[in-house]
């Protein structure tokens, strides 16, 4: 070990980001996951100044006046809104360190979907730095998730995680500290947000807002028919007579809702089991696939998988953190998983 990296951990200090289109998470070395905020920034258009990052810009969201703006700096999990990124990361990084904050920029480990271009890479980077990051280091999410839930990527067996996050899906089969086939579908948690939106404008004409899509998904939204129904109460403005109005949806409602973007997702996991190895085809028949990531959660996903592709499918533990745990594992030891991170320039 060189002289510098043991002084280094005294003035600098060790961050993971999961940079997500819905939520992003700091982990920090050696305390955890110490920031877990919704991606979104609050800016006055009049002043140009950013106003609120995380929870309290997400409370804004539709309810702004004009010279504000509430918006979401990553679109499909890459950069879309570079001064707002740049802005967020700092704000989180800021609230991540608190007290602990040492004398130079933090080492940053950051999470991004499996297949980002060079340029949307580029652009992670200069955000991160731009916000007071020294060093920088990329992995793609479905690594770090792997990571994060302790599977044996390293070892010379298949393994298979799908990572459901607000604007994408990676699913990867790993073996031997590589990805051997992957696949990035961008129509994730945000699209099932539209679904239920889109759904509830044609078949109730009302008018709802994203954020109460998403309560609506949380609250009831499963794939799979229960013993019981469930039912949510959800207001909007009548499209017919402008007023508000308040009805009743049923976990049915939702389900016929989503029931297309599931379809797609079920078949994308299908088209990488198709293209994969036998070898490590039949590694992941016994050892299963893992779901991460907050669309994990959504009930009764596992069961749907696993009845259509006949293969065992297991929820990860805190599938949310998934991602930004695994980024914590490549902190501990980054000159062990030095070949898992993205280098700028490298064609993938």
């Amino acid at each position: 070990m060189k002289l510098i990296d043991r002084f280094l951990p005294l003035i600098s200090n060790d961050v993971g980001i999961d940079l997500g289109t819905a939520n992003t998470l700091v982990y920090m070395r050696g305390k955890g996951i110490v920031v877990n905020e919704p991606s979104v920034v609050a800016v006055n258009q009049k002043t140009n100044q950013v106003v609120a990052v995380g929870k309290t810009a997400r409370d804004m969201l539709g309810r702004t006046p004009g010279h504000l703006v509430a918006v979401r700096p990553l679109v499909d999990g890459v950069v879309s809104d570079f001064e707002a990124t740049e802005e967020m990361i700092a704000y989180l990084i800021n609230q991540a360190q608190g007290v602990s904050r040492k004398m130079l920029g933090p080492r940053a480990v950051i999470g991004v979907p499996a297949g980002i271009t060079n340029v949307e890479m580029r652009a992670v980077k200069d955000a991160a730095q731009n916000a007071g990051a020294r060093e920088v280091h990329i992995v793609e999410e479905p690594v770090a998730a792997a990571l994060g839930v302790r599977m044996p990527i390293r070892e010379a067996v298949g393994s298979m995680i799908v990572d459901i996050g607000g604007g994408t899906v990676d699913i990867a089969v790993l073996s031997l500290g590589g990805i051997v086939r992957a696949k990035n579908l961008r129509s994730a948690g945000d699209k099932l947000n539209q679904d239920i939106i889109s759904y509830v404008r044609s078949e109730f004409k009302i008018l709802i807002g994203e954020k109460t899509a998403e309560e609506v998904k949380m609250a009831i939204g499963s794939v799979i028919e229960g013993n019981s129904n469930i039912e949510a109460v959800v207001r909007g403005r009548d499209l017919i007579t402008g007023l508000p109005r308040e009805i009743i949806l049923t976990d049915q409602d939702v389900r016929e809702a989503i029931s297309q973007s599931i379809d797609t997702l079920i078949e994308a996991v299908r088209e990488v089991l198709e293209t994969t190895p036998p070898e490590i085809l039949a590694d992941v028949m016994r050892s299963g696939i893992t779901l991460a990531g907050g669309g994990a959660m959504l009930r009764g996903l596992d069961q749907l998988l696993a009845q259509w592709l006949k293969v065992p499918v297991t929820v990860a533990d805190d599938p949310l953190t998934a991602v930004a745990r695994g980024t914590g594992v490549i902190l501990e030891n980054l000159a062990l998983h030095q070949d898992l991170l993205l280098e700028y320039g490298e064609d993938f």
